[in-house]
C-alpha cells in the first residue's frame, strides 16, 4: 500500500519488486539487490494504525476521513490487511480486506454498511479508485518481488537526501495497471521518498506519491505522513498517521470476512 497506513509493513516494499534474469548486467544486479533490500526492510510481524485521509480538490473544501488499519504477516508467505473507516457518517463502517498470497495473487473484499454485505473486488477492477481517493485497489495490494524487472537510473536528491532512482517495469504487462514506476529510495532507511507512476506509453507520470514525514517507532522506520497527487487533475489524497503500534500479536481471525462485516469484532483491536 502507498500511504502511511499502507506503507507500514511490507506495503512499502510492494511498491517495488525484484527479478533476476540470465545475462543481467552489474547495474541490473545492483537494482535487484536494492529492490530486495526494500522488500526485506524490518517492519514487525503486525501493525495497527489510526489516522486520517484528507481528500483535496480545487474549488472544494477538504474532506476528512478517520480510519484504522491492521496488518499481519501470516503463515505460508501471506500478508493480510484490514482497513476500516470511522467517520464521517457517509463512509463510517466501510471496510476493505486484502489478502496477498505467496504466489503474488491477491484477494480483496469490500464491506458496504448501506448494503450490509461483503462483496469481492474483481481482479479486473484493480485500477478502480478506492472510495474516491487517489489510491487504486492495486495500490492496496502487496506486490511480490518477482513480478517486476528493475533498472537503476542514477542518483537524485529529494528533500536534501540523495536517493537511488529505481525503475520497475512489470514482467507481465497485464499484471499491473501501471506500465512502470520510478522510485526514489533513501539508502539509509530503505523507504521510498517519492514514487512516480506511468500508464501505457505516456512519457509523463500520471500520479505521484510523496513521503512528507517519517519517524522511527519501536525501532522501525515508519511513514507518518504522505501524499498522493493525481498529476492530471491536481486532486490529492493526504494520509496522516496519528498512532501506530507494532507486534501486538493480532489474531488471524481478525482478517476474515466475518470481522470485516462485524465492526464489533474489529473494534476490540483499535489502538
Amino acid at each position: 500500500m502507498i500511504s502511511a497506513f499502507f506503507l507500514s509493513g511490507r506495503m512499502a516494499a510492494s511498491l517495488l519488486a525484484f527479478a533476476c534474469f540470465s545475462g543481467a548486467t552489474h547495474a541490473d544486479n545492483a537494482a535487484d539487490e536494492l529492490a530486495q533490500k526494500v522488500y526485506d526492510r524490518p517492519n514487525g510481524r503486525d501493525a495497527t494504525t489510526q489516522g486520517r485521509m484528507v481528500l483535496t480538490e480545487k474549488g472544494h473544501s477538504p474532506r476528512i476521513r478517520e480510519m484504522v488499519t491492521y496488518r499481519l504477516d501470516m503463515k505460508r508467505g501471506q500478508t493480510a490487511n484490514l482497513t476500516r473507516f470511522l467517520s464521517p457518517e457517509d463512509i463510517a463502517g466501510t471496510g476493505l480486506l486484502t489478502v496477498d498470497k505467496a504466489d503474488g495473487s491477491s484477494d480483496q473484499w469490500l464491506y458496504l454498511p448501506a448494503l450490509d454485505r461483503v462483496r469481492r473486488v474483481a481482479t479486473s477492477n484493480k485500477g478502480g479508485r478506492f472510495v474516491g481517493s487517489d489510491l487504486n485497489y492495486e495500490d492496496l495490494q502487496e506486490r511480490k518481488v518477482a513480478e517486476d524487472k528493475y533498472r537503476l537510473l542514477g542518483q537524485e536528491a529529494v528533500g536534501g537526501i540523495v536517493c537511488e532512482r529505481l525503475e520497475s517495469i512489470p514482467v507481465d504487462p497485464d499484471n499491473s495497471v501501471y506500465a512502470k514506476r520510478i522510485s526514489w529510495i533513501d539508502p539509509k532507511t530503505l523507504l521510498p521518498l517519492r514514487i512516480d507512476y506511468f500508464e501505457g506509453d505516456a512519457g509523463q507520470a500520471i500520479k505521484r506519491w510523496l513521503l512528507i514525514k517519517k519517524e522511527r517507532v519501536q525501532g522501525f522506520w515508519t511513514v507518518m505522513e504522505s501524499r498522493v497527487i493525481d498529476l492530471k487533475s491536481g486532486h490529492e489524497t493526504q494520509l496522516l498517521l496519528d498512532t501506530i503500534q507494532y507486534d501486538r500479536r493480532l489474531p488471524a481471525d481478525l482478517f476474515s470476512s466475518k470481522a470485516l462485516a462485524d465492526e464489533a469484532i474489529e473494534s476490540e483491536y483499535r489502538p
